[in-house]
Parts: structure tokens; C-alpha cells; sequence
């Protein structure tokens, strides 16, 4: 048996705010559907990042979800070149960051989080030195 990881699907409630926040603050651009719809796609680069209305699949699977909001169960991580000049350029997006820049030499990462408008947590982060900060 063979498997490749082909698909990332962030199953959301606030569909609308999430497509909007990933169009237009994170520059993702729309592969598949559309803002009206429950099920997107964005061209990220290998990997295909698409949005699905929770309660879609919790009919797709007829199981109801358990709110999982503020239980961080995922994280979504993304290179940038310059984590301080990416949170400068977000923040006058309107993004809130949980964490600033910080150097994290243990991980051999500078890193800053924050999160979609569904709740979901998002790190960005470029590579440092391991084991300087």
C-alpha cells in the first residue's frame, strides 16, 4: 500500500471570514470555489490547502463535531523569509498576534503566532542556527 499526502482541509465554522482572511491577509489565491460556496481551494505550493464548512462534513460523516474552539489540535505552519517583516505586514492586514517574533534556538526557528477568524492557530516562522538566538 502506498499513500502520498496530497490535501490539508481546515473544516471551519465562519467559512466566509476564513476565505476571506486566507484571500486576502495571508495572499492565498483561490484555486476552486468561492466565497458563497462551503468548499475552497488555494494554490500554496505542493500541498493543497482547501476550506470546508464543518457542519458539511459533520453530514458527510453523520457524526456531529465537538467544538474543539480554543483546544489548539492543529497548527498551520508557514515559512516566510522574515518572520519581523511578516508580522509588520499582517498586522496592518488587521492580524492580532499571540506571540511575537521570537527566536527559538532549541527549534532552530524565529517564530510568531497568531490565528484565523475561526480560531485556528498559525505560525509563521524562518530558519535560525539551532541552538542561537
Amino acid at each position: 500500500m502506498s499513500m502520498q499526502w496530497t490535501h490539508v482541509r481546515l473544516l471551519v465554522d465562519d467559512y466566509a471570514g476564513c476565505y476571506a482572511f486566507y484571500r486576502d491577509v495571508l495572499g492565498f489565491k483561490p484555486h476552486f470555489d468561492g466565497e458563497d460556496s462551503v468548499y475552497a481551494e488555494f494554490e500554496t505550493g505542493e500541498i493543497t490547502f482547501s476550506l470546508y464548512k464543518r457542519d458539511m462534513m459533520d453530514a458527510a460523516i453523520g457524526v456531529p463535531h465537538h467544538s474543539g474552539r480554543g483546544e489548539d489540535r492543529v497548527l498551520l505552519w508557514l515559512r516566510v523569509e522574515n518572520v519581523d517583516e511578516a508580522t509588520i505586514a499582517l498586522q496592518t492586514k488587521g492580524v492580532t498576534f499571540v506571540t511575537p517574533p521570537t527566536d527559538r534556538p532549541q527549534w532552530g526557528l524565529r517564530t510568531a503566532h497568531f490565528r484565523d477568524p475561526d480560531g485556528n492557530l498559525i505560525e509563521i516562522g524562518h530558519d535560525i542556527p539551532i541552538g542561537q538566538g
